[in-house]
């Protein structure tokens, strides 16, 4: 055996041969290695190699350098001139090669745009405010048997926050009343309007703290007195046109006037502040005296904010501190104990426990897709690449045979992608421009479609072109020009040299397996919302009309009921508080029995007339229906409290007192009914109780003949209209109302079977270059194959087997990874289906479906071909 040569270590050889002047190369070289040599002898390799290292690097001096231009190539504008044009008559040749490429790319890029407006427009939410990182919301944990988290506060924790403390610079507080209807005169007739962002009791210190600025009228003196208001420009043009709206009246609900006293500059789409009137908070004594009162801290109303903007080094700890001890002392015996705590303006908008529109962790999704399918459309087109080398060795064999250097073949191939990427982005441009008002209908946002105005998004699109360019083109371009001449002439490379298999075999692995991930979750989040939207609720929804009632007596309310009852499309009819299930429900602390304490959990109060049980179709487990009253006396009770107070006998509870309302609300149990969901299939069956409350009643619960739906609706509107002239009609069917209790769930499975199309849609370009790799390399064998009585079965099969056999090692990887998200997102149903089989069986089908419609042409094809055309070659 010959013994083995000893060298120094070879990237710093290299980097030697690099940088040093080919005229001094050979013989500094010669010695270097001589005196490696003898150090080898004398010290070791290790010390040798370590004072090899020294010398090449005290070797890296002017004189022994070589001369470069750095401007050479940036000025060589013929040389970019042939580039270009060799390029673009390629991609002319390979027509298809080129339209498949800019189309996957064309598709990812249109996607990365939309991400990138939609992420940029989330994080730029109340970002335009001074000293934005002071101003806090203050929020509410309130820690019962469990701990829920409300955005809202006791209406007196501002007032004390502010009268009683130091730590806030400013402090706000503000009452938000969404879907109002205002009422005004335009031309001498009167206008009603439904706003859906209704408006807001606020003080003026709120303008303070946010940066809001008025168009007309003076801020200090705006909102002083009571029954004022400021709007919106917009809303003021809505109204009035182009009549100054300065002392115009604008009145909520026909009973609370507000008089114009400014105009605010439109509000940015960017901020979560909704409202676009705002009214003197002191006005609020006539909307809600309790709500208004200084002793409003039995409980908290939804809506009810509380802003400050923290002086100069206090912290938020600081603050939550100092607010702990108003708890026990305004709340002393109550089970439900709140803790006031600040969260941060920039958090407002992420966190979905206090309301926020979108979570921190979906903005990662996002920009995990963008990332994704960037990488996928250039591995597609790598694979696309380098499936025609076999096409181009000829012709760089000829090129470098007439004298061509790797590096000049680089560029040239790199100039080809960047023509394909450049194409890609101006069709992507003018794709994501038309698609924004799209994107704006589905997320519910308000994305500006200036992109040119945007320098931001101009900057992100040259550098993905860049990026693109280079992640895309060097590979294939790596590989293309490195065939050696006479090789590539006479058509013997390997498979390696054209970029070998097993790269493209892992890629089309991990495409495939994250597309059958979100097949998968498809599949996963359309059982579920199809188990909760036909799930039994415990009452009927079908052909429930809830109709809004006016502001009268219940003797009105009672005749206009026996009105409807008349009509011959009407079964039933119930007056009641909110449906059995509703997004907006008021719970109350109550007690039971001789108990003096209240209990420890919350009872979901459901105030309805006597009719409420036959109406909605409730099932009376024990005792009986309450009967008619317009005060509490008798109270129907659900199995979930009988559970809750840990009653085992239906019978036991019947004959009980109930006292809620601190009190003031008492009724014997006279009945029992079997559980109802009372909100989304999200959450467990809460504690109810049904009685009579006629004060708090707000809706007429209609059941009609589901064959007389239009003709009935308009006979109730006209009977409603004919009572209440001066209010407008307001209707839902409770069914659809109830379907709402699902949108981020809708709207998160048409965001996943969009990008699970694209994947798919990426994954079969994959697919489309692999087999076009295969067939070009596999030509003669087919041929050959064909003469030897191979028919077509069994040729199809020789390609299909490829393809199974990936597809069913992306589904190892990908049915674990889609076990585990999904049973995780699940996990958020009190409710749900079960993980089954035949979840992954259906998922694996569509991708053996997919793959056989994308390969199944081009595989057969190549199997009827005639043996005499492939081998046909020499």
């Amino acid at each position: 055996m010959g013994k083995k040569q000893i060298s120094p270590p070879g990237i710093f050889l290299r980097f030697f041969r690099w940088y040093c002047h080919p005229r001094m190369r050979d013989y500094i070289e010669g010695d270097l290695l001589e005196v490696y040599d003898r150090r080898v002898k004398k010290s070791g390799k290790r010390k040798a190699d370590w004072k090899f290292i020294l010398d090449v690097l005290l070797l890296f001096r002017p004189g022994i350098i070589k001369p470069r231009n750095p401007y050479q190539n940036l000025t060589n504008f013929p040389m970019y001139k042939s580039y270009f044009k060799i390029g673009w008559r390629t991609l002319l040749r390979n027509k298809e090669y080129t339209l498949i490429n800019i189309a996957g790319l064309a598709l990812s890029i249109t996607c990365c745009i939309l991400i990138f407006v939609l992420v940029k427009h989330h994080l730029s939410f109340d970002n335009f405010h001074p000293d934005k990182d002071r101003i806090y919301r203050v929020v509410t944990e309130q820690h019962r048997e469990t701990i829920s988290y409300v955005n809202s506060v006791p209406s007196p924790l501002g007032m004390v926050l502010r009268d009683n403390h130091t730590y806030g610079e400013k402090v706000a507080r503000m009452f938000h009343e969404s879907n109002a209807v205002i009422s005004f005169e335009r031309n001498g007739e009167k206008q009603l309007i439904k706003e859906p962002n209704g408006f807001a009791f606020t003080e003026v210190e709120f303008f303070d703290i946010f940066n809001f600025p008025l168009s007309k009228g003076n801020m200090e003196s705006a909102l002083t007195e009571p029954n004022t208001a400021i709007l919106t420009e917009r809303l003021a043009k809505k109204y009035f046109g182009e009549e100054n709206p300065i002392g115009q009246v604008i009145t909520y609900d026909n009973f609370l006037p507000f008089t114009i006293t400014g105009v605010l500059e439109d509000l940015p789409p960017n901020t979560d502040i909704k409202p676009e009137i705002f009214v003197s908070y002191v006005t609020m004594k006539d909307f809600n005296p309790w709500l208004a009162s200084d002793n409003a801290w039995g409980g908290i109303n939804s809506g009810m904010y509380c802003f400050t903007k923290l002086r100069q080094g206090v912290s938020a700890a600081e603050v939550e501190e100092a607010l702990a001890p108003y708890v026990k002392q305004h709340r002393p015996n109550s089970k439900n104990v709140h803790h006031y705590k600040l969260q941060e303006l920039s958090d407002v908008h992420f966190n979905g426990r206090y309301g926020g529109a979108m979570e921190k962790s979906d903005i990662g999704i996002l920009i995990a897709i963008g990332i994704f399918l960037m990488i996928t459309a250039c591995v597609n087109f790598i694979n696309l690449a380098t499936a025609q080398a076999l096409k181009r060795s000829k012709e760089v064999g000829v090129r470098k045979v007439l004298g061509s250097f790797r590096s000049q073949l680089f560029w040239q191939f790199i100039f080809e992608t960047a023509i394909i990427a450049t194409f890609s982005i101006l069709i992507a441009l003018i794709a994501a421009y038309a698609l924004v008002p799209y994107v704006n209908n589905f997320f519910h946002t308000q994305i500006p479609v200036n992109f040119f105005a945007d320098g931001t998004l101009m900057l992100f699109i040259l550098g993905l072109d860049i990026l693109i360019t280079l992640l895309a083109g060097c590979y294939p371009a790596f590989i293309l020009t490195g065939f050696k001449p006479v090789a590539a002439l006479k058509g013997k490379l390997s498979f390696q040299q054209l970029g070998g298999f097993n790269t493209r075999r892992s890629l089309i692995v991990a495409q495939f397996a994250i597309s059958q991930v979100l097949i998968i979750g498809v599949i996963v989040i359309m059982n579920q919302m199809r188990f909760a939207k036909q799930a039994d609720l415990g009452f009927d929804k079908s052909s429930i009309v809830m109709v809004k009632l006016g502001t009268d007596s219940l003797s009105t309310m009672n005749v206009l009921k026996n009105e409807f009852l008349r009509l011959p499309g009407i079964e039933k009819v119930s007056l009641c508080y909110q449906a059995p299930a509703s997004d907006n429900s008021w719970n109350n602390s109550i007690r039971f029995g001789t108990d003096p304490e209240e209990v420890n959990f919350l009872t979901n109060m459901k105030l309805a007339d006597a009719d409420y049980i036959s109406t909605f179709d409730l099932e009376l487990l024990a005792g009986r229906n309450f009967t008619p009253s317009d005060t509490v006396r008798e109270v129907v009770v659900n199995e979930a409290m009988l559970e809750s107070l840990g009653i085992s006998s239906y019978e036991e509870a019947l004959g009980e007192m109930v006292y809620a309302n601190g009190g003031t609300m008492r009724g014997q149990v006279v009945g029992v009914v079997r559980n109802f969901h009372d909100r989304s299939m999200h959450e467990r069956i809460n504690a109810a109780l049904i009685t009579t409350a006629s004060s708090m009643y707000s809706n007429f619960a209609i059941k009609i003949n589901g064959n007389l739906v239009k003709n009935t609706l308009n006979e109730i509107q006209a009977l409603w209209e004919e009572q209440y002239p001066d209010k407008m009609f307001e209707y839902s069917f409770l069914d659809e109302d109830i379907a709402k209790f699902y949108e981020a769930e809708d709207t998160l499975l048409k965001g996943i079977q969009f990008f699970s199309l694209i994947a798919i849609f990426i994954g079969c370009l994959g697919l489309y270059g692999l087999i076009s790799f295969m067939i070009s390399q596999k030509a003669k064998e087919v041929g050959i194959r064909k003469v030897l009585g191979g028919g077509v079965s069994h040729i199809v099969w020789l390609f299909g087997q490829e393809f199974v056999r990936l597809i069913v090692i992306a589904f190892g990887i990908a049915a674990p990874i889609g076990w585990w998200f999904m049973n995780g997102w699940l996990q958020d149903f009190e409710f749900k289906i079960t993980l089954d089989a035949w979840t992954f069986v259906v998922a694996i089908g569509c991708s053996l479906m997919i793959a056989a419609l994308t390969v199944g042409y081009q595989v057969i094809k190549v199997a009827w071909i005639n043996p005499v055309i492939s081998l046909k070659t020499e």
